[in-house]
């Protein structure tokens, strides 16, 4: 469900994969802090199974479809919310970095092993 406020009118697979890239962009070893407060996401995680470890949470596989889509990083592009070099990697800006998705609490959930 997009959040109340979606400005960019992000469809639902962006803002899943906007809300994963932003957690991907906090863990140490996957992004890279750029001098502009950008960060570049350049390793994308391994699914194993129906889910794929995120630091101490578990994503679903079923909403990391986009994160291997070059439609969905190209629109993020297009919004400003990100850079991509695809495959490879993608930069989020800083309006990506703070583009409230609503869908943390949805998509992060508690690990269990």
């Amino acid at each position: 469900m997009a959040p109340k406020n979606n400005p960019l009118k992000l469809n639902p697979l962006q803002l899943r994969t906007l809300t994963i890239l932003q957690g991907l962009a906090s863990i140490p070893g996957t992004a890279v802090q750029e001098p502009n407060g950008e960060i570049t996401i350049v390793q994308f995680p391994q699914p194993h199974g129906d889910h794929f470890h995120l630091g101490n949470a578990v994503v679903a596989t079923k909403d990391t479809t986009g994160l291997f889509n070059e439609a969905v990083w190209n629109a993020l592009a297009r919004k400003g919310l990100a850079r991509t070099d695809w495959p490879h990697r993608i930069t989020l800006t800083i309006d990506g970095l703070q583009y409230n998705t609503g869908l943390a609490g949805e998509i992060f959930h508690a690990s269990g092993h």
